[in-house]
């Protein structure tokens, strides 16, 4: 008899605390949907800087590469070849043209 007493009011309980869960689960579903479909759209301001640090990265391996490039073709150039004049000078363009993207 004693038993019964506990055991029923915490029986009447219990299912309620899990519809209020589960009801307080669907009402937070579509903040947390959109919070992260904002999150996938935008950029923080950390991302963005990595971006910009990898961007600049890049175009200074590529004005590298072009540089020693244009040397190569500047020593075959000293050593009368023609065509390795001419690519030194293109090279060169191509230098001044990254150069003026990046600056």
């Amino acid at each position: 008899m004693k038993l019964r007493v506990f055991v029923i009011p915490a029986l009447l309980i219990l299912p309620g605390g899990c519809i209020a869960s589960a009801v307080g689960a669907v009402v937070t579903a579509p903040v947390k949907i959109v919070s992260k479909g904002v999150d996938l759209a935008t950029t923080s301001q950390s991302e963005a800087d990595e971006n910009r640090g990898r961007a600049m990265r890049k175009s200074e391996e590529r004005l590298g590469k072009l540089s020693r490039e244009r040397d190569k073709a500047m020593r075959r150039c000293d050593d009368g070849n023609r065509n390795a004049c001419d690519e030194a000078r293109d090279l060169q363009e191509q230098i001044d043209d990254a150069r003026g993207r990046v600056m």
